[in-house]
């Protein structure tokens, strides 16, 4: 019986791990339309993010008849249930993806040298995205502590960009919507790195039975 349940919960690290790996995928798409200021191709999100959504329900149900079926005992219970909060977590980086994608078509085809650093978030979340789930799969406490620590990264490049495009704005008037585009792209970036620090607590949440300073379950 405890070999067909372990078996599950392999099932279940695969399928958290394809949809990590879709997530990448938005994240990917989304940096390289941005760069490119391909339309086309950021009209690909939409395929995507349905993808994410699919595994999100199909997750969501398995999780659900392991609890119901199995009665897993408390070390087993955390990881199902971290798992259920997790994909939450990469849902939302799936629909700000899409939310960048949308705003892409805004900018008119026009690229995004001015803010190289835009670009520098995609690939910091995109590497968030892909540790979360690595450590939660591992069981990789250290791991998951420093997807969280690798926020400040990303919080500090969201600084300079905001910093950037206001000197923009002064500069040049005319590009002003422009520039809030831009900052809200930037923006999304930043979320998506904060749903990644979420995945992150959760995993620890899975291994040690706390989570953001409560007491142990």
């Amino acid at each position: 019986m405890r070999n067909k349940f372990d078996e599950q919960l392999v099932h279940l690290n695969t399928e958290l791990i394809k949809m990590g790996s879709l997530c990448e995928e938005a994240i990917a798409t989304t940096a390289q339309a941005l760069i490119e200021g391909n339309v086309e191709l950021a009209r690909r999100l939409g395929d995507i993010e349905r993808e994410i959504d699919g595994k999100e329900r199909d997750i969501e149900n398995f999780c659900l008849k392991l609890i119901l079926q199995q009665q897993p005992v408390a070390r087993d219970l955390r990881q199902i249930s971290a798992a259920l909060k997790m994909i939450t977590d990469l849902e939302r980086i799936g629909d700000q993806s899409q939310d960048i994608a949308e705003l892409i078509e805004y900018l008119g085809g026009r690229h995004i040298d001015e803010i190289k650093q835009i670009g520098d978030m995609a690939i910091a979340t995109r590497k968030m995205v892909t540790e979360s789930i690595d450590a939660f799969v591992n069981r990789d406490e250290e791991m998951a502590a420093q997807v969280i620590a690798h926020d400040d990264i990303v919080d500090e490049i969201f600084i300079k960009v905001k910093e950037q495009l206001i000197k923009m704005i002064m500069g040049h008037p005319e590009d002003g919507e422009y520039a809030m585009d831009l900052l809200m792209i930037a923006k999304y970036f930043e979320r998506i790195g904060d749903h990644a620090v979420n995945v992150g607590e959760w995993v620890i949440f899975s291994i040690t039975g706390i989570h953001k300073g409560e007491r142990e379950l």
